[in-house]
Order: C-alpha cells, then sequence, then structure tokens
C-alpha cells in the first residue's frame, strides 16, 4: 500500500487499475484475453506470410489485406501487452508520456483502419463496376500512395488529442479506471475545463467514420448494381464472396467502433468492469474475425493458407 501511495504522488506516473471491481480476478480474465490475443497475432502474420510469399497475391486487393491486417496486429498490440501487465504482475504503473504515446497511436491506428477499409470498398467498386481498367486504375503504387494518405489523415487528426491533453492539469488524482490510456478515460481524471478536448474528439469520431461509411455505403450501392446485372453465375458468385466478407469485415470494424465511441461518452448506465472489458474486446475481436472471414470468403487466399498450412 505504500508503495502504491509513493506511486501515485509522482505527478509524472499514472495508474492504470484494470478492471475495477474484478481486481481479485484479473489472473483468470487475463486467460482468454491472452488466447485471443494470441489467435489474432496468428490468424494476421500468416496472411501477411501467404501473401508476402505468393507472387500471385501481390495485387491491390491483398495488398490492401495485409493492411489491414498490419492495423490489426498494431492496434492489439498497442493495448493488450500493458493490459497484461496489470492482470498478470500488478504492473499499474506508467508514466504520463507513455499514457499519452499510448493513446495516440491506438486511436490514430484506428482512424487508420477506417481509411484503409474505405479503400478496400473502392478497390471493389473498381474491380467490379470498371474491370476492364482496374490493373490501370488500381496499381500498387497507388495503393502504396493511398496507404500514405490514410496515415498522414490518421497522424493529422489524432495528434492534437495528447497535445490538447498535455496542457491539462492532473492535480492529485492520477488513477485511471482502465487497462490502457483511452482518450476519454485520462479525460475525465483532469481536473481543469476539458470542454476543447471532448469536443474534438467527438467531432473527429462522427466525422471521421460518418465521412468513411458515406463513401462505403456509396461505393456498395453501386456495387450492388453492378452485381445484380452479372449474368454469368460463376462470376456473379465470385464478386459476391468477395463483397461479402469486405461488408461483413466493415459491419464487424464499424458497429464495435461506435459501441465503444458512444459507451465511452453516454454510457453512465453501463457497470464499469462490463464497459472495460467490452473496450478490450473491442481490439481482440476484429484480429480474430477479419483473417478468418477472408480465409473462408476468398477461395484464392483459402488455397494458399492451406498450402502453407498443411504442408509437410
Amino acid at each position: 500500500m505504500a508503495d502504491f501511495n509513493l506511486t501515485l504522488s509522482d505527478l509524472s506516473t499514472f495508474i492504470l487499475i484494470g478492471i475495477p471491481g474484478l481486481e481479485a480476478a484479473h489472473i483468470w480474465i487475463s486467460i482468454p484475453f491472452s488466447i485471443l490475443y494470441l489467435i489474432g497475432l496468428l490468424g494476421n502474420v500468416m496472411v501477411l506470410f501467404v501473401v508476402g510469399k505468393e507472387q500471385t497475391l501481390h495485387k491491390p486487393m491483398y495488398l490492401l489485406l495485409c493492411m489491414l491486417a498490419l492495423t490489426d496486429i498494431a492496434v492489439s498490440t498497442s493495448v493488450m501487452p500493458k493490459s497484461l501487465c496489470i492482470f498478470w504482475f500488478d504492473f499499474k504503473g506508467i508514466t504520463v508520456g507513455g499514457c499519452f504515446t499510448q493513446m495516440f497511436f491506438l486511436h490514430m491506428i484506428s482512424v487508420m483502419q477506417s481509411g484503409v477499409l474505405v479503400a478496400m470498398a473502392f478497390d471493389r467498386y473498381i474491380a467490379i463496376c470498371n474491370p476492364l481498367r482496374y490493373a490501370t486504375i488500381l496499381t500498387n503504387a497507388r495503393i502504396a500512395k493511398l496507404g500514405l494518405v490514410g496515415l498522414i489523415r490518421a497522424v493529422l487528426l489524432m495528434l492534437p488529442l495528447p497535445l490538447l491533453l498535455s496542457r491539462q492539469p492532473f492535480c492529485g488524482n492520477h488513477i485511471i479506471p482502465h487497462t490502457y490510456c483511452e482518450h476519454i478515460a485520462v479525460v475525465k481524471i483532469s481536473c481543469g475545463d476539458t470542454t476543447v478536448n471532448r469536443t474534438y474528439s467527438l467531432v473527429v469520431a462522427f466525422v471521421v467514420s460518418g465521412l468513411d461509411l458515406t463513401v462505403v455505403a456509396l461505393s456498395y450501392s453501386l456495387i450492388i448494381k453492378a452485381v445484380l446485372r452479372i449474368s454469368s453465375k460463376k462470376a456473379y458468385e465470385k464478386a459476391l464472396n468477395t463483397c461479402t466478407a469486405h461488408l461483413c469485415v466493415m459491419l464487424t470494424s464499424f458497429t464495435l467502433f461506435f459501441f465503444s465511441a458512444l459507451t465511452h461518452r453516454f454510457g453512465q448506465h453501463i457497470t464499469l468492469h462490463v464497459h472495460i472489458i467490452l473496450a478490450n474486446l473491442f481490439f481482440l475481436i476484429p484480429p480474430i474475425l477479419n483473417p478468418i472471414i477472408y480465409g473462408v470468403k476468398i477461395k484464392e487466399l483459402r488455397d494458399k493458407v492451406v498450402k502453407y498450412t498443411c504442408r509437410r
């Protein structure tokens, strides 16, 4: 207890207490969390390995899938190692700089992931609605440029979060009732006026997600019209499979994003430990589901994965 008070009095340190009310069960909670994290890592590393090894998969669609896999790995890794340190070793302290860095990266990667999903919708739109010009419109170089633009957008939008928070006073309360440094969780412990912080994060969250969802919805409305006009049954099924995979991933990612964002700001009636468990699952479930969805729906990728996993 003395060590905890000493740490708490250090103004350069925050205390992440894990899951409030369930501290005694941290070890048991860590078991499913660590298993889910490892499954997500394994699935996404497998996608990166297979696409990297197979020259026939060096196409825009699979390069975008690799970008999605990288963001899945990055976003879960920005959260879970610290959470598991809290669960396993009771390492609750985190420097203010470390907290702000973690906050920046997890939110920045989330915005980057949203941009990748938009690029994937655009890729499917060109492939189905304008297939004859697909190879000239979407080259690998242009996909790399789209990824760079998405990264720059994410950095510019999320950089103000830690910069604005660095100007806030935190007085004596440095206890964050969470497993990681989520922006609103840190804002709540500030003793200053956080109106600008709250407004900026809310506006950016809904403008980015709203804009991205609008582009995705527009792309898929045009894609559905084009798919319905396809006369060949084989081509129809192939187009439908790739579109279904993208739609499943997007629905999962955007639904969880909106749920997490809304509960952080307006979920006063949700029990705190339930909210924090769900917030962690937000970073664990998509990295597991995305490789499974694409592996099941895209035959070319599934065959290559089977080739490497079943090799003696």
